[in-house]
């Protein structure tokens, strides 16, 4: 049948109306893949709320513990890319049931390591398996529905994309405190198996071309893997080691210089690139990927950010933390139908700008934070993240990606979601930062005031030695109690610091939208 663009005009009535419905084989086959997408990217966090009890059941070293992360997100990083070439040799269909069979015998895997060297390795080939299906996802929707219907599939991906990171540490302590840090893997086994099984029979979305293998561009892969794992390396483990201090993220950081030269030399010359970059040559697209990149930074950083206080200064458990966080997960859960209707009645650029702006309100309601900050002061804050962050990042999916033309959106798709991962190491490894030099500045600051002739810190310090009498030194044991009063408050001020940060960050990045063209409304645009 001759689609919109070609048929004469008096078919173009005829042939519209079908393709505005959407089959209901290719609505259940998307639902299956959106929920592989969901299982990859809820895995990291799952596994972040339980590290503690993986080094323990491995007898593993807290620097050996952090690579259970460190090598999943490198190995991710290097395959979302990727995932575009892949897509077009392979076909959505192929490319999906590997990587969620790869994914889930990865995960059984890793639920039998006997050792942190066989957790690293599994979890390694599981983030890199496990990737395709993200990117996957986000180019089926804009390319197999008609643009007519983004405003229902689009808050379906944004929901996931954000809900998954969101309720990694609420699944994450459940499994774990119900039955051991083993069942974070086995979980993934029975709905893995579903969704291979269920991507084979229903997936009919494109047609494989493995001509295109032929023509793999190794050069380009290996210069790839070096610059983005490298890149990773150095933002995760740079806050902890003084960044080129430290001689392995000193050599790292060269790695990823060079090999970002010759990735970037090979792309603009190869015939066939590995990932072709011209994609941010399209105005929509490039300003998509940086406020995709910077949402990434919010999602990813608060994510981090509020588990640690309720850890660090609460002393939460890592259930309790999960039942804290729940909030932004419901809200943006509640919100997702909300956005799909507002993009059909109101410009994406203003919802955008005002996610932007209710982001920012939220985190400026925490910089007023203190050490008695519970669920209660916490709720407010974390209503508007979950509100600012579905309106911010399902509208810009749909500039960015849903007006690129229907052959450039699977290569798009890798590099926009790369954008969001990479924003979210980027922000980890400056909040990290944030909170270290804040955190000193404030413990000399206090350490100055807080002197012999300080009248409050001298009746406390009495109070603590008098309440301590017959305990042992009482005078050392009450100045050691000061001590920590001192540091836990730093602590709590380096936090409202960060927050401030992210709240001047999101109010200027609310002003990037007027770069966007403004997109054509789905209902005045005729079919495809």
């Amino acid at each position: 049948m001759a689609d919109a663009t070609t048929a004469p005009p008096g078919m173009l009535n005829a042939t519209a109306a079908p393709s505005e419905r959407i089959a209901p084989r290719r609505l259940v086959a998307f639902l299956i893949m959106v929920f592989g997408m969901f299982m990859s990217i809820l895995d990291i966090q799952v596994v972040s709320a339980s590290l503690t009890d993986i080094q323990a059941g491995l007898s593993a070293s807290s620097s050996e513990v952090s690579w259970v992360q460190t090598s999943y997100l490198i190995a991710e990083v290097i395959a979302i890319p990727l995932s575009g070439f892949l897509s077009r040799a392979f076909g959505t269909r192929l490319l999906f049931a590997i990587s969620a069979a790869g994914f889930t015998v990865a995960s059984f895997l890793c639920g039998f390591a006997a050792s942190i060297e066989q957790m690293i390795l599994w979890r390694a080939i599981q983030g890199f398996l496990g990737a395709g299906m993200i990117p996957t996802v986000f180019a089926s929707a804009y390319t197999v529905f008609p643009r007519s219907k983004f405003y229902i599939v689009g808050p379906i991906i944004g929901l996931v994309a954000t809900l998954a990171p969101t309720i990694g540490p609420t699944v994450g302590g459940l499994i774990t405190d119900a039955m051991s840090w083993h069942w974070l893997f086995f979980i993934n086994i029975v709905p893995g198996i579903g969704i291979t099984l269920g991507v084979l029979a229903l997936v009919d979305f494109d047609q494989p071309n493995f001509g295109l293998l032929d023509r793999f561009d190794w050069f380009g892969l290996i210069a790839m893997a070096g610059f983005l794992g490298s890149l990773e390396y150095v933002l995760e483990e740079g806050p902890q080691y003084e960044w080129l201090q430290d001689t392995s993220v000193a050599v790292f950081a060269w790695v990823c210089g060079i090999s970002a030269i010759a990735f970037f030399y090979r792309v603009l010359t190869a015939e066939e690139p590995i990932v072709d970059i011209r994609a941010f040559t399209d105005r929509n697209f490039g300003i998509g990927c940086l406020i995709s990149f910077c949402v990434g930074i919010g999602l990813y950083g608060l994510t981090y950010m509020y588990p640690r206080y309720l850890s660090e200064v609460r002393g939460y458990s890592a259930l309790m933390i999960g039942e804290t966080m729940f909030v932004s997960g419901i809200t943006m859960f509640l919100m997702a139908p909300v956005v799909g209707r507002l993009m059909l009645k109101v410009d994406l650029r203003l919802i955008i700008a005002a996610g932007l702006v209710i982001f920012a309100l939220g985190s400026y309601q925490m910089t007023w934070i203190t050490r008695e900050y519970d669920f209660y002061e916490l709720l407010l804050p974390q209503v508007l993240r979950g509100i600012g962050m579905m309106f911010a990042m399902v509208p810009t999916n749909n500039i960015a990606l849903g007006t690129l033309r229907p052959d450039r959106v699977k290569n798009a798709s890798g590099l926009f979601n790369l954008t969001r991962n990479l924003g979210g190491a980027v922000g980890l490894a400056l909040i990290n930062q944030v909170l270290n030099e804040r955190t000193d500045l404030h413990i000399s600051r206090l350490q100055d005031r807080v002197t012999w002739g300080n009248t409050a810190a001298t009746e406390t310090l009495n109070m603590f030695t008098q309440r301590l009498q017959g305990m042992g030194d009482a005078a050392l044991m009450a100045m050691k109690q000061l001590s920590q009063i001192v540091h836990r408050q730093a602590v709590v001020m380096g936090y409202g610091d960060a927050f401030f940060m992210l709240t001047l960050f999101y109010l200027g990045l609310s002003l990037m939208v007027i770069f966007l063209k403004k997109p054509v409304s789905p209902s005045s645009e005729p079919a495809h």
